[in-house]
């Protein structure tokens, strides 16, 4: 099987206009699976939860198979171990706080200059709260990738939590969270990922991991705005939620507080559709298993992708003045993501941001909520950085538009 370009475009309504979309670092368009989903449960079965009439028993049965579909998704053990919410943010800030109650004064979180804020606010806060102590583990800047030697020191200290990222947001390196994790546990640590920035890239197994919490984002893998937290049942089932009393006593639904957006969990079940779609479109019988085709899909999309990544590469090295940041290396390509990102002579980043957006070309500008890498680069003070990320909707020729725009640019 390869990857059927045009197919796979002809699933994204929103790419039927002159706009490349190099932006989805910050969110990714969204597949028509996912739209389905999202008006049919709004016209069919819009109701809140639990009720004794065919629409809310109906809901139920959507948000139930939706659970099943990101336990297949991640290769979760049980539905019971996905939990919806907000967004990523929220839901790592949701269980910090639950975390919180079993730490003690001088106990220390580990958390990393690699990642998202949103996988390094929630542990500062909880540790100013309970009066911890936070070890921060460093990366080279020269290629961006997360110092595991440094690590291994921050693990001697024997911390009660690990917070780190699968693949960095604002460089595009991807980590060894396998490893990361089996130092971690080593060092009686748990370990909380933060797989926002990988998921619409490669294939997830939080078994074969042993990671005790992760995070995605639906927005960033072509479903809607909504945020989906692994744990494991055993922790999950142990730790003290903030909620109404009326809520369940257990997992999930302890930690989906409130009345939860209904349309996007239908939504992601979506999304995980379309990559299951993806999966078998190119074969005359389809996967044995759900989980199956998503792997497939996930092998495919990473096949693609190199493709994509090494013309960016190639693409943006070419640029006279141009600053890259990150892996670099053409052989290393599979060590990051196709998110990639850069300082041109003579031109702020918003700069080159707007220019590239009045020639159809969507790129964000700045720190991307990451700024302990622009404080670490040297670059929060002037704007941080030009991102372009690519996703295996995008195609060569968009790339070798970006290129001759920017080409432009320094003429």
């Amino acid at each position: 099987m390869s990857l059927d370009i045009k197919a796979v475009r002809a699933q994204f309504p929103s790419l039927n206009r002159p706009t490349i979309f190099l932006d989805n670092p910050g969110g990714t368009q969204i597949a028509q699976k996912s739209l389905d989903r999202i008006q049919s449960y709004l016209l069919e079965c819009n109701a809140n939860h639990g009720g004794a009439f065919p629409t809310s028993q109906a809901s139920d049965a959507i948000l139930e198979s939706a659970h099943e579909a990101m336990a297949d998704f991640l290769h979760a053990a049980r539905p019971e171990e996905i939990v919806f919410g907000l967004n990523m943010t929220t839901l790592t800030f949701g269980l910090s706080r639950a975390l919180a109650l079993t730490l003690k004064p001088r106990d220390s979180l580990v958390v990393t200059r690699l990642d998202h804020d949103a996988n390094i606010s929630p542990w500062l806060r909880i540790a100013e709260d309970r009066g911890c102590k936070i070890r921060w583990v460093d990366f080279d800047v020269e290629d961006c990738t997360l110092d595991l030697e440094d690590l291994q020191k921050a693990l001697d200290e024997r911390p009660r939590l690990v917070a780190v990222g699968y693949a960095s947001n604002a460089v595009g390196t991807i980590n060894p969270v396998r490893e990361i994790v089996e130092m971690a546990h080593a060092a009686g640590a748990l370990v909380f990922i933060d797989a926002v920035q990988y998921a619409p890239h490669g294939s997830i197994d939080v078994q074969d991991l042993d990671c005790d919490f992760l995070a995605c984002s639906a927005y960033k893998l072509f479903g809607p705005h909504i945020g989906i937290l692994y744990g494991k049942y055993e922790h999950l089932d142990s730790l003290r939620a903030y909620k109404v009393r009326p809520a369940p006593a257990g997992p999930p639904g302890k930690f989906e507080t409130g009345t939860q957006s209904h349309e996007g969990i239908a939504g992601v079940l979506g999304a995980v559709e379309y990559f299951e779609w993806l999966g078998n479109s190119s074969l005359d019988l389809p996967a044995p298993s759900r989980r199956a085709a998503l792997v497939r899909a996930a092998r495919e999309v990473q096949a693609y992708e190199h493709q994509l990544n090494r013309a960016l590469l190639g693409t943006l090295q070419a640029v006279p003045g141009l600053r890259l940041y990150g892996i670099s290396d053409p052989d290393q390509m599979s060590t990051r993501v196709p998110t990639f990102s850069f300082c041109l002579a003579g031109l702020s980043p918003r700069d080159v941001a707007e220019r590239l957006g009045k020639a159809g070309i969507n790129v964000w500008d700045g720190n991307y909520y990451a700024p302990a890498v622009t404080e670490r680069l040297g670059l929060e003070g002037s704007g941080g950085m030009v991102r372009v990320g690519a996703t295996h909707y995008n195609t060569l020729e968009e790339i070798l538009r970006l290129g001759e725009e920017l080409q432009k640019l320094v003429k």
